[in-house]
């Protein structure tokens, strides 16, 4: 009797460890914070609070949501850090949107009175040289609001943060002209000299605040470039002056009338092959910020003028140049002094340079190369391109067209490090309602205001701890102010530094083997434990054994053979596929033993988990595997509303239907029974009667009331039937006493009513003549001994031929006379002497 009792109990308590460390790893799968033993990796997990209270025996790391708030921690013991979000007044001015000395309405009206009169223009814009037009400067304008902000960030917890953007009007430009000076360009150049003023004007009426520069650029100084014989370095072509790599003609300035001077000073040069060195020159355009007098606080514009492709890293090489262009500046005397020893750059080094200082290039080139352009300029950020006429004629149409394509679109982007993700959301000039993912507006005017919304996750902590204060910048493409975004990310605890309360190095502490940070100990490698009591390499006692055992006994595998015991706690072994894990706290559960269904663990994640070697299902789901939904719905018969019918049970979403002796349902409700006694024997006699005019409801003496009571009204189908599952039809077949086959089949619609199709023709089994059959087996006996004869007839006749044939064959090769006897002699004989003369 005792030890009855003592198996049951170990039965019991197996059972209830079991059932606890299935319950565990639920838990675990619901709450990820149960698993984290340090602050540093609680406070990584969105949704979980670290107690650092010195004696708290419960978890440390929980979900205040779902374990009561503080998880019977002391609030002030409690460490959960959120996001948060500052902006500074100082860093917050409103956008600028003061109108400028002209109004954008005048623009039109004054590029035609320009047209008309180019000396007027030209006298006009001297008038202002020097003077207010270049003393108002963009250093009090606003475009983007707010200008800086704080982030406190938390791993994997979106923030969002919103900010504006608005063209302020009067904003200062500063357009530089960059013109190919090869040859070929020269009636451009000469064009270009006279459209300066009409340029300059143009750009006046969208802004008060305009500066031109001029610069040119023909191509390296080697070959095969440009003919290095000596007189061709003087002069390559008629009419040219000697070839150079780039020169800045013209700082940039408010006066017109020295932009038409120096167009008109610069000669053209001339070079071998058909690419130019436009690289090199805009490469030192765009970096020489003092040379070329490049604005903080303006509109950059970069016209690039060629009717011809363009050299690219790599190229220098054909001239013996190898070292790669550095991207800094090499001017001396307005001229490119590196021309001859750096490569040119390649496009990814101008893309840099040009978000770097907010330049927006404009590619003006000839119908010829516009689509070598137009690729180019999708691989630099803010340029664009446009078709220039052959002698330059539309030069300030062009740029005023591209400007206010610039200045009417805002591209966001962002200077983040790849431990943030920031998606961009706006409305831009729709309802606010409407807000979509998108970091670009079209179609802004001046007074227009952008709105947007930046969500940024820190997505994970970088390992150098230096890292965890960055700083990046949002800006607008070609525009050069920004919001500058600094983010210290919370990636570990206050209490894990020394100077805090919680933060204890004592050598009393921890077993002398660690410090005590946020509540517990950080043991030194090797250690571990609570208290840093255990060593990894001290052994296993058997007292430490029966912690790493089920049922806490001395004998039995420890951690369940998969597993290693140190200081009686089980470290499960790792899995050559990081996706299989082995847990518990004895390693007995694992997520990959589970049942399976189509090749897929529990029927897939739709369907349920596997957790400690059995499938968790999902709420819908059930069965071993998971595969099996618990909705009866697809079971339900519509004919009478039950579940198969009441002929079956619903397993897995699907009728099995009871099978009988005298009884086999089929169909999906299981309510069809070819070998039962129901609809189909209620509605025989009618349908035999309605569409067959047969059996014995049919009264062919009464035409009106020839089939009696029945009011059917079947459809009459030609052909063979088939029940239709979707309409829940069933089929019906009988024979009559002829044994001839009817068939029909009969469904109801959603309204009750009864409707049947029934086949036109039955099949009857034909007649059998017994006499044709007899007649005919004697007949065919008959026949077949007639034929016999005849054929044994034939062959002995055919056979007596050939005897006789070979017979008188033979008698004509006989060597005697047939005439006489070969054997008989006469008695007479006559013989010669063959020595008597006869004398």
């Amino acid at each position: 009797m005792f030890g009855r009792t003592s198996l049951l109990l170990c039965v019991w308590v197996s059972l209830l460890a079991v059932s606890l460390s299935q319950r565990a790893e639920q838990l675990l799968a619901q709450n990820p914070c149960s698993s984290k033993t340090t602050c540093s990796d609680c406070a990584r997990t969105p949704s979980c609070a670290w107690c650092f209270a010195h004696d708290f025996n419960g978890p440390r790391c929980f979900n205040p949501s779902m374990e009561g708030g503080t998880g019977g921690c002391d609030e002030a013991y409690i460490f959960n850090p959120d996001n948060q979000q500052s902006i500074d007044p100082m860093y917050n001015r409103e956008l600028t949107r003061a109108k400028g000395r002209m109004g954008i309405g005048m623009e039109s009206s004054y590029y035609e009175e320009s047209m008309s009169s180019s000396s007027s223009s030209s006298s006009s814009s001297s008038g202002v040289k020097g003077g207010a037009y270049g003393a108002a400067g963009g250093d009090n304008l606003v475009q983007i609001k707010p200008q800086r902000v704080k982030l406190q960030l938390r791993m994997n917890q979106m923030q969002k943060m919103s900010f504006s953007y608005a063209q302020a009007q009067d904003y200062p430009v500063d357009l530089y002209y960059l013109m190919d000076l090869s040859r070929s360009m020269k009636n451009d150049k000469e064009k270009l000299s006279t459209l300066g003023s009409l340029l300059s004007s143009t750009m006046r009426n969208i802004t008060s605040n305009f500066r031109i520069g001029f610069g040119s650029f023909v191509d390296k100084l080697v070959m095969p470039y440009v003919s290095t014989v000596p007189k061709n370095l003087i002069s390559p072509c008629d009419g040219c002056a000697a070839p150079y790599g780039y020169k800045n003609q013209m700082a940039l300035s408010n006066d017109t009338d020295f932009f038409d001077k120096a167009v008109a000073r610069a000669e053209v040069s001339g070079n071998l092959d058909a690419p130019e060195g436009g690289f090199d020159a805009i490469m030192q355009a765009v970096v020489c910020k003092n040379e070329i007098g490049w604005r903080e606080h303006a509109r950059k514009l970069l016209v690039f003028s060629t009717d011809a492709g363009f050299h690219y890293a790599g190229d220098g090489k054909l001239g013996g140049i190898v070292q790669p262009n550095d991207g800094e500046c090499h001017m001396e005397d307005n001229s490119y002094t590196y021309s001859t020893t750096q490569d040119y750059p390649s496009i990814s080094q101008i893309n840099l340079k040009v978000k770097q200082h907010a330049i927006n290039v404009i590619f003006a080139v000839t119908s010829e190369q516009i689509s070598v352009y137009e690729q180019l300029s999708r691989h630099i950020e803010g340029s664009s391109s446009g078709i220039l006429s052959d002698d330059s004629d539309n030069v300030v149409d062009l740029v005023r067209e591209q400007y206010n394509k610039i200045t009417s679109t805002v591209e966001m982007k962002d200077t983040s490090s790849d431990a943030l993700q920031i998606s961009y959301f706006s409305s831009c000039l729709g309802s606010k309602d409407n807000v979509v993912q998108t970091n670009k507006c079209d179609g802004l005017k001046v007074s227009d205001v952008a709105e947007f919304t930046a969500e940024i996750t820190l997505k994970e902590c970088p390992k150098d701890p230096s890292k965890w204060k960055q700083s990046f910048t949002i800006y607008p493409v070609g525009v050069s102010e920004s919001l500058n975004v600094e983010v210290e990310m919370l990636c570990d605890c206050p209490c894990e530094h020394p100077g805090h309360h919680a933060y204890d190095d004592r050598l009393e502490v921890c077993s002398g083997q660690g410090i005590s940070a946020c509540g517990v100990c950080v043991c030194k490698p090797g250690r571990f434990g609570k208290s840093c009591e255990c060593s990894a390499h001290g052994g296993v006692s058997l007292e430490q054994e029966r912690g790493c055992r089920p049922t806490n006994a001395t004998t039995g595998p420890l951690c369940s053979n998969r597993g290693t015991c140190i200081c009686g706690v089980c470290e499960c072994n790792k899995m050559e596929d990081p996706l299989k894990v082995i847990s518990g706290p004895f390693c007995e559960c694992d997520n990959f033993t589970c049942d399976m269904n189509q090749g897929e663990l529990c029927s897939g994640p739709k369907h349920g988990k596997c957790i400690c070697g059995k499938c968790s299902c999902e709420p819908e789901y059930t069965g071993p595997a998971c595969r099996c939904l618990k909705d009866q719905t697809p079971c339900i018969s519509d004919e009478n509303g039950k579940v198969c019918g009441g002929n079956g049970k619903c397993v897995c979403g699907e009728c099995v239907c009871n099978v009988d002796d005298d009884r086999h349902y089929s169909g999906k409700h299981c309510d069809q029974c070819p070998t039962c006694k129901g609809k189909c024997e209620d509605f025989k006699l009618c349908v035999l009667c309605e569409v067959h005019k047969r059996g014995s409801k049919y009264n062919a003496d009464a035409p009106d009331l020839e089939c009696g009571d029945c009011a059917l009204y079947p459809e009459i189908v030609e052909g063979k039937i088939e029940a239709n599952e979707t309409l829940n039809e069933h089929l019906c077949s009988f024979y009559d006493e002829e044994d001839c086959l009817y068939v029909y089949v009969y469904s109801y619609d959603e309204s009750r009513n009864l409707h049947i199709r029934a086949e036109k023709e039955h099949e009857c089994p034909r007649k059998v003549f017994i006499l044709g059959i007899v007649l005919g087996v004697i007949a065919a006996i008959v026949l077949v001994g007639l034929a016999l004869l005849m054929l044994w007839k034939m062959v002995t006749t055919i056979h007596d031929r050939r005897e006789f044939a070979r017979f008188e064959k033979e008698r004509m090769m006989a060597k005697w006379d047939t005439g006489e006897n070969p054997i008989y002699k006469q008695a007479t004989s006559t013989f010669k002497n063959p020595t008597y003369a006869g004398k």
